[in-house]
């Protein structure tokens, strides 16, 4: 976990067994877009062919570290170290995706106009982009905003998580080892007040976030004023998965257990909630139980290797206890209690909790391993129950045949909607994004590019050709 000693410095410290693994400085908003600003203009001015080469060298340098890069992840987040190496493996094939993105979501063109004239639409770079990063995909989900940013040409300002400062060093170091310039790329350690301090600058273009609902409001509110500055929110979800008519059992709790406690719950697109078909789910239930009995729990280089790790850090698992109490004293009845394995440390056991009988269920993102189950009673009111939400971000439908998906699809409101695929593991190469108070209609993942850079749009002729035709006298009526 994170904290801070004291004002001027911030640690990081693992959660599985609480040691100080990094310690800096924290710094100045100001001074890193004031980097950033007097370099962008030389990085504008680059080709994009010569931006494009500059990130694949970065991937390769990523390459070249990758073990040492999921290790600090790791030990850093708690995450287990073979998802870990799939989060590294994610920023290496992010690049060669955003450049194919780049050049499909914004190509140049040209079209031809009357006598000779030609319209053209090309794109420029807003200039320099706070990037603002989550601890749950420390390297991946800011990476996701800075290589679209950079190959559109523009500089970058980047806070990581106060929770994850390691990660977002290394994460910058590999951009300096390829060569792109440090103006370029810059890095801001600190908490909140940093954060806040990089969105008020008024030197940043425009601010990329990733992170909670809440502090995506906070941000829409202070952007109020700023309609001139791009802002991109990728923010939580309450997602639902709706089991109906699953024919194989056994596969659909698979992808249940996985869509709510891959990552212990930590990931925007974990399901939340599971809806399913009254006094037809015990065979279900039974088989999600038998699953969890068998999830390993366990520090992240474990031998062999754990499914879940610890959540982040104590204070998120005091709260998400917090909350399951709360869903309990709602008259809420746990199928599988949420324990706390060691005492000291942010573990949780992935947790099942029956919570059809309470009235005002919150609309909360509980961000770690919990799941509420809600029975209902037809398909109608599944898909009901799946939209009673402010969120909108994943929805997915395990079971049923193409009609009923169909009807899934055309009535649920969410920016990805899967069908008996988990709610997680959205493909990079394709747009991400919700709406509610998932996001700002600013997807991310292939759509990035459409957000790094703005279009431009030119009526070009090689001569100067005019006439008025309406409106002005008869020259030959005009007295001396």
């Amino acid at each position: 976990m994170a904290r801070n000693e004291k004002p001027e410095s911030l640690v990081s410290s693992d959660p599985a067994t609480g040691a100080e693994i990094w310690s800096g400085p924290v710094g100045d908003a100001a001074a890193e877009v004031a980097a950033a600003r007097a370099a962008a203009a030389a990085w504008a001015a680059h080709s994009l062919a010569y931006r494009s080469e500059a990130v694949r060298r970065f991937a390769n340098v990523v390459r070249k570290r990758e073990e040492e890069f999921a290790t600090l992840i790791s030990r850093e987040t708690g995450k287990p170290f073979w998802e870990a190496r799939t989060e590294v493996a994610a920023v290496i094939n992010k690049v060669q995706i955003s450049i194919d993105a780049y050049s499909e979501r914004t190509p140049q063109r040209k079209l031809e106009a009357a006598l000779g004239n030609k319209i053209a639409v090309r794109h420029k770079p807003h200039g320099v982009l706070g990037v603002l990063g989550p601890f749950n995909f420390p390297a991946h989900l800011p990476n996701g905003h800075i290589v679209p940013a950079l190959i559109a040409g523009n500089a970058v300002v980047f806070k990581p998580s106060e929770k994850t400062p390691a990660t977002g060093e290394l994460l910058v170091e590999c951009y300096h080892q390829a060569k792109i310039p440090e103006g370029v790329v810059r890095l801001l350690i600190g908490g909140p007040d940093q954060g806040r301090a990089l969105a008020a600058e008024p030197g940043i273009d425009g601010l990329l976030f990733t992170g909670s609902a809440r502090a995506g409001k906070a941000l829409h509110r202070q952007f109020a004023d700023a309609p001139h500055k791009i802002l991109a929110l990728e923010l939580g979800g309450n997602n639902p998965i709706v089991v109906w008519g699953a024919k194989d059992v056994d596969a659909a709790a698979a992808i249940v257990v996985q869509s709510a406690y891959l990552s212990a719950g930590q990931r925007c697109t974990a399901a939340r909630r599971l809806i399913v078909e009254d006094g037809k789910e015990g065979a279900l239930i039974e088989a999600i139980q038998r699953l969890i009995d068998r999830i390993i729990v366990d520090e992240p280089f474990a031998d062999p290797q754990p499914f879940m790790g610890p959540v982040i850090d104590l204070q998120s698992a005091d709260h998400l206890q917090e909350a399951w109490l709360g869903l309990m004293m709602k008259g809420g009845k746990p199928v599988r209690r949420l324990d706390r394995p060691v005492e000291e440390r942010p573990y949780l056991t992935p947790a099942l909790i029956d919570v059809t009988d309470i009235a005002d269920r919150p609309d909360e993102e509980l961000f770690g391993p919990v799941l509420q189950l809600v029975r209902v009673k037809d398909f109608d009111a599944a898909i009901d129950e799946a939209n009673n939400t402010r969120f909108g971000l994943v929805a997915s439908l395990v079971g049923g045949d193409p009609a009923l998906y169909d009807r899934f699809w055309a009535n649920i409101r969410a920016g990805v909607i899967n069908w008996n695929k988990p709610t997680n593991g959205a493909p990079s190469n394709a747009p991400f994004g919700g709406v509610g108070l998932s996001g700002n209609h600013r997807p991310s993942a292939y759509y990035a590019a459409d957000y790094c850079a703005y279009p431009v749009t030119s009526s070009e002729a090689a001569v100067a050709r005019a006439a008025i035709g309406e409106g002005l006298r008869d020259p030959n009526l005009i007295e001396d």
